[in-house]
């Protein structure tokens, strides 16, 4: 498989059935299972600074979420991994991507037929938002992460993002940026798309792993990284009430990395020195990365 020189004009590349498309092509019809039936999932993962962190980890997730959903891809890690690298050359090395590996089903009839399973590579130009530097507003949603019993929720799962996208459209609608998501038994989840840090008195806080919200990966590295910096770490359930008076509070997702909370609710916070620290830590950890 070869691939195009560099072209400045496109903006998106998607590789599907042995070939790279430019944009977005048409793929899916209304009798293909991950269309109608919802059996889609996906992954994330950034180029920037011209290095990929952690990108296999991010491969080897989408096949993982595939087969939770009940799907069989053919595709291995290291096949996705080598397909990333050469379809990231058809942009210029200066510019940040979005790399968005996906398996949907291709037939079935309420449950995916598992051999049916396709694979798509979309890579897209994405700067990385001002909200690393400037921070964002968040609000406490309404709506809720579903439990493991009524929802895929191991999985990365296409179907998952309508609730996301609600309580992202009721902070929006009010002012802020995103929502401060509960489990279903009222203990704080997450932000509406990203994992949720606070620190208070020299100790960073995150809601303990419950099978209703993702492990996500950059959450992982920078945990990692703050304990290897000495920075007390603790996963535990988390209360509403402790992040009304935390002394920093931020967030981690392939989006935007690590960035900081600077209003919840009415309270406006400020980007403290715990989150600055996780910032540098994770930017050195990339600038150190192979990929």
């Amino acid at each position: 498989m070869g691939h195009a020189a560099t072209d400045s004009t496109v903006t998106n590349w998607t590789w599907y059935q042995g070939q790279w498309h430019e944009g977005n092509p048409n793929i899916m019809g209304p009798q293909t299972h991950g269309f109608w039936m919802a059996s889609t999932v996906f992954d994330g993962a950034r180029r920037m600074n011209g290095k990929m962190p952690d990108l296999y980890p991010h491969c080897a997730r989408v096949i993982r979420s595939a087969e939770l959903m009940g799907l069989k891809p053919t595709i291995t890690t290291e096949e996705i991994v080598a397909l990333v690298k050469e379809g990231v050359q058809k942009f210029d090395p200066k510019l940040a991507l979005y790399i968005k590996p996906l398996v949907f089903g291709g037939e079935g009839f309420i449950a995916p037929t598992p051999e049916s399973a396709q694979f798509v590579l979309c890579i897209s130009i994405s700067e990385m938002p001002e909200a690393i530097q400037t921070g964002f507003s968040a609000r406490k949603s309404s709506f809720r992460r579903p439990s493991p019993e009524s929802a895929p929720t191991e999985a990365k799962a296409s179907c998952l993002y309508p609730n996301v996208g609600r309580a992202v459209t009721e902070a929006t609608s009010s002012g802020f940026d995103t929502g401060v998501m509960l489990d279903p038994i009222g203990n704080v989840a997450e932000f509406s798309y990203a994992n949720l840090f606070f620190a208070k008195d020299g100790t960073v806080f995150t809601p303990a792993i419950n099978g209703t919200f993702l492990n996500g990966l950059t959450r992982q590295r920078v945990i990692k990284l703050l304990r290897e910096d000495g920075v007390d770490v603790v996963e535990k359930t988390c209360k509403y009430e402790e992040l009304e008076t935390a002394d920093e509070i931020f967030g981690t997702g392939n989006y935007y990395k690590v960035a900081p909370c600077v209003k919840l609710d009415d309270r406006n916070l400020q980007p403290g020195p715990i989150t600055r620290r996780a910032q540098d830590l994770y930017t050195a950890f990339v600038a150190a990365s192979e990929d």
